[in-house]
């Protein structure tokens, strides 16, 4: 076998065996951000863009539980072999893509609105890791260049939270701990960031694990 034959079969094989994976996009003029694209490993390493010509993607990983839930509705929905949209005409609520790709089979579905539970229990999914996402790039903006504003976002971040919408909340806890344990920032700011970290990190300890 020639050396250009053995990498062709070596780069072939690569794409076989690479583990499923989901993506989804969304574009909606004027909306902000406009467009996002996501993208989920089987092993929950989660890929997020929050503009299309994005080159520097956020990296998050979720938890077994949420990343299988997903996988479980692309299943439910024939990993898109079939069409999701209602055909119901309703106004633009933007142009979405939901994408499954398994070695080299991929299957991928348009549309703008699904009556289908599953399509929106899913849509839904990854939208709650969009809005997790803009929460954390409007954290990190403030903590560095804007201390006054840094309160304002630690409120909508809690109000998320609350509703349980967090996708993968520890990726939070660096910035809240930055704020927390610094003098420069206001004293409500610090109180609100060590009351949110501490509820993040308190389910994951093993007294709540224990805990009736």
């Amino acid at each position: 076998m020639t050396l250009r034959l053995l990498v062709l079969k070596l780069a072939f094989s690569a794409v076989v065996v690479a583990a499923p994976q989901l993506y989804f996009s969304k574009y909606f003029k004027g909306s902000v951000p406009e467009f996002v694209a996501i993208t989920v490993e089987r092993d929950g390493q989660t890929t997020v863009r929050l503009a299309k010509d994005d080159s520097d993607p956020i990296m998050i990983q979720l938890d077994a539980a949420s990343t299988q839930e997903m996988f479980d509705l692309a299943g439910k929905l024939d990993h898109f072999k079939k069409p999701v949209e209602s055909g119901l005409k309703i106004a633009n609520l933007g142009a979405k893509t939901f994408r499954y790709q398994d070695g080299g089979e991929t299957h991928d579905v348009e549309f703008n609105f699904s009556e289908d539970p599953n399509a929106q229990a899913l849509l839904d999914r990854f939208e709650q890791i969009s809005e997790t996402e803009q929460h954390f790039v409007n954290l990190d903006r403030t903590v560095h260049f804007d201390k006054l504003g840094v309160n304002d976002v630690l409120l909508q971040l809690q109000v998320t939270w609350d509703r349980k919408r967090l996708a993968a909340p520890e990726q939070f806890l660096p910035l809240l701990d930055r704020v927390a344990k610094n003098e420069s920032y206001l004293h409500l700011s610090r109180e609100r960031a060590a009351a949110l970290a501490e509820a993040i990190r308190k389910p994951s300890s093993p007294s709540a694990e224990k805990a009736p």
